[in-house]
């Protein structure tokens, strides 16, 4: 299972300000197998992160921890996700 984390800016300031350690956090995840993938939005509100190979309390956590939510800077919504696996053909 994957879940995808929207992580909203709320705080310009303290996003500034957090954005090296949380970058370092999302980093790490992605080296120990807990993060896909992740990244900004192009119109510069926040960004997604999507975790794999956790369960949902776990992936809660991982979300609620980032530095840039217990920073105050961005809010996460989190959401469980299927990855389709490509390409699909109907007959």
């Amino acid at each position: 299972m994957y879940y995808v984390a929207t992580l909203i800016i709320v705080d310009s300031e303290k996003n500034r300000t957090s954005r090296p350690q949380h970058l370092a956090y999302i980093s790490d995840l992605y080296e120990r197998g807990h993060v896909l993938m992740g990244g900004p939005f192009e119109d510069g509100s926040g960004g997604m992160v999507i975790y794999q190979n956790v369960d949902q309390e776990t992936a809660e956590r991982l979300a609620h921890h980032d530095p840039a939510v217990t920073s105050g800077a961005r809010t996460v919504s989190l959401r469980p996700w299927r990855r389709l696996d490509l390409p699909i053909r109907q007959a």
